[in-house]
C-alpha cells in the first residue's frame, strides 16, 4: 500500500467519514466516498463500506467508475488531486447540471426514495438516529447518527 494513503486515510473505527453534504470536485457525497475508499485501502474502514448505495448514487450520476476512482486513491492522491480527477472524469460538466444534481441529493426526503429504501429506513432511523431528532432529508440520517447535527 502507498504510504501516502495510510497518512491520508481516516481511521473510521475511531472517527466518522465526512458528511455527504461536504463537496469535493463540486459534488456532494464525493468527499465521504473518498474517506471510505481511503479507509478500505488502509484497512481502517471498520463498519463502513466503499461503493455502497450512497456512493453508487455519486458514481452513477457522474459516470465515474468506482474501480478507477479506487485506483486513483491507491496512488495516494490528495483531496485536491482527487477533486481535479473527479472534475476531469465526471460526465456532469456544467455548473447548472452539477447544482441540479447536488440539490436533488441534498433535499431528497425519505418519502422520495424507492420503496425498498423507505422500508429499510423505517427500521434504521429508530435504531440509529437519536430519539426526538427529526429527519427532514436523507442526509440528516447520516449527520444525526454521526453527531454532526
Amino acid at each position: 500500500m502507498n504510504e501516502k494513503v495510510q497518512l491520508l486515510a481516516k481511521d473510521l473505527t475511531k472517527e466518522f467519514p465526512r458528511s455527504p453534504r461536504e463537496v469535493l470536485g463540486g459534488f456532494v457525497i464525493a468527499a465521504r466516498a473518498l474517506d471510505k475508499c481511503r479507509a478500505v485501502v488502509a484497512g481502517t474502514a471498520g463498519e463502513y463500506h466503499f461503493d455502497c448505495p450512497l456512493d453508487r448514487m455519486f458514481f452513477d450520476a457522474t459516470g465515474i467508475d468506482s474501480v478507477a476512482f479506487k485506483a486513483e486513491v491507491e496512488k495516494g492522491a490528495t483531496d485536491a488531486e482527487m477533486s481535479e480527477w473527479i472534475i476531469a472524469h465526471a460526465s456532469l460538466k456544467t455548473p447548472e447540471d452539477v447544482a441540479v444534481w447536488n440539490n436533488k441529493m441534498r433535499y431528497t426526503r425519505p418519502c422520495d426514495m424507492p420503496p425498498g429504501t423507505q422500508a429499510f429506513l423505517e427500521g434504521y432511523i429508530p435504531q440509529f438516529v437519536p430519539k426526538n431528532r427529526p429527519v427532514y432529508v436523507w442526509f440528516d440520517v447520516y449527520d444525526l447518527e454521526e453527531e454532526r447535527i
